[in-house]
C-alpha cells in the first residue's frame, strides 16, 4: 500500500477475504472486503480497522476500489498488484454469484 505523499511503499499479499455484498442502487453493488494478509506483508501499524470497498456493476465487474480505516476513506491507496489480487477475487464465481444475488435484492 502507498500512503498519500510517501515515495516508499510496501505491497500486501492477500491470503483471503471476508466479504459482504450490498446493493447500492439500480447500477452499483458495494462489496465490503476484509482482507487477510500474509505474515510477511502485514498491514501498516497505524491502520486499525481496514477494509476495502469494491464498487461493482450488477454483473460483477469491479469499477472502483476504496480503502477505508475505521469506516472512513483512509490515507493509503492500493498498488497495481494489490488491485489485481482483489479484482481476481471479485471475479471468482462465488463472489459474482453473491453480487448477482445482492443486485436482485437478495443480499447475503
Amino acid at each position: 500500500m502507498i500512503r498519500y505523499g510517501d515515495e516508499m511503499w510496501s505491497e500486501l499479499r492477500f491470503t483471503g477475504f471476508q466479504y459482504q455484498a450490498e446493493r447500492r442502487d439500480g447500477q452499483w453493488v458495494d462489496v465490503a472486503l476484509r482482507p487477510e494478509t500474509a505474515g510477511d506483508t502485514p498491514l501498516p501499524e497505524d491502520v486499525t480497522d481496514f477494509q476495502i470497498i469494491a464498487v461493482c456493476t450488477h454483473n460483477g465487474h469491479p469499477i472502483q476500489l476504496v480503502t477505508q480505516d475505521e469506516g472512513c476513506d483512509c490515507e493509503y491507496q492500493l498498488t497495481e498488484w494489490e488491485q489485481e489480487q482483489i479484482n481476481a477475487f471479485i471475479r471468482t464465481e462465488e463472489v459474482r454469484q453473491t453480487i448477482a444475488k445482492a443486485a436482485s435484492g437478495g443480499g447475503e
